[in-house]
């Protein structure tokens, strides 16, 4: 199913959208995070692809609408959480894109713009932070699968981040539930509502599916990350689908335990590694088998029923 992605990569609209937003806290999200700026949006190379829409000092979360195509509209629902390691967010690949492929097969979309740390003002400050953190990624690379994190408090031990997951987790957990007290509006059935999620995205899908505040995902699928952070997997955990390269040193080991536990727990899990990839590629082709994860989605989503053929 390479060529999902590829068609997709090579029609993208690099605007930020016209469809509908929704203010997830329209009186102030609670425990807001410090010191955070103006928003703003920046061009940043996803994967080994093009530049695109990367957003940041984001601290005011909303939803972005998709209707699904009308003609193959089937009732089911998700919300799409891009990554960047809860400084910015991968709006366009790993938001915008997915949200216009679901929309394309028969699901609502919602992309969700959560909050996200404080990152400088000034470009060329922010710029310098950015490099710092490659370079970091750099040498995880190098890791060993015996030495590479097991889990996320392996990798950062900043409690910014520590608090920026869990405001992170908080938007999430608001936009679930305003999706299912929503769903008849836009034409949605309140237990068929799933969630995606990429990077620290994908920690916040799994954070919601273990923790969901209420009604259960219909579906999860944290893509290049996640965790159970030691937490039990209800009896009632969603359906799972992860996927991972195995040359992402951060985050492959960690990516197999999420799926362990959620095996471990008897719930529905499926697990897809591929040995080149890297970390971040999101909708953007690599031309390797990597490629092939939006396929394998499809085809889980199909299954479960939640996709229009």
């Amino acid at each position: 199913m390479a060529d999902d992605v590829r068609t997709l990569a090579n029609t993208r609209n690099t605007g930020r959208g016209d469809d509908e937003v929704i203010a997830l806290w329209p009186e102030g999200a609670p425990d807001p995070l410090p010191n955070v700026g103006p928003e703003a949006v920046f061009r940043q190379i996803a994967g080994n692809g093009p530049t695109t829409d990367m957003l940041r000092n984001v601290s005011q979360p909303t939803l972005t609408v998709f209707r699904a195509d009308p003609a193959k509209a089937n009732g089911a629902g998700v919300i799409v959480c891009p990554g960047g390691g809860w400084q910015i967010l991968a709006w366009e690949h790993e938001g915008l894109d997915m949200a216009r492929w679901f929309a394309a097969r028969g699901v609502t979309a919602f992309v969700l713009k959560y909050r996200v740390m404080a990152t400088p003002d000034d470009p060329a400050k922010f710029a310098e932070r950015n490099a710092a953190g490659n370079a970091r990624q750099a040498e995880l690379a190098k890791l060993s699968g015996r030495t590479a994190p097991r889990a996320l408090s392996d990798l950062v031990k900043d409690e910014i981040f520590v608090r920026a997951r869990a405001a992170a987790a908080a938007d999430g957990r608001r936009a679930l539930a305003l999706v299912c007290e929503r769903a008849a509006e836009f034409g949605l059935k309140g237990d068929r509502i799933g969630m995606v999620g990429f990077s620290a995205g994908a920690f916040l899908t799994a954070d919601v599916a273990v923790e969901p505040g209420g009604a259960p995902l219909a579906f999860a699928a944290p893509i290049y990350g996640g965790e159970t952070s030691g937490r039990p997997v209800p009896a009632d955990a969603p359906p799972l689908f992860t996927c991972i390269a195995q040359d992402d040193r951060m985050l492959f080991k960690v990516v197999e335990g999420l799926y362990a536990d959620w095996s471990n727990a008897d719930r529905p899990a499926e697990l897809h590694i591929f040995p080149r990839g890297g970390h971040g590629f999101g909708m953007v082709p690599q031309n390797k088998p990597i490629d092939r994860w939006l396929g394998l989605m499809e085809d889980w989503l199909a299954d479960l029923g939640y996709l229009t053929s």
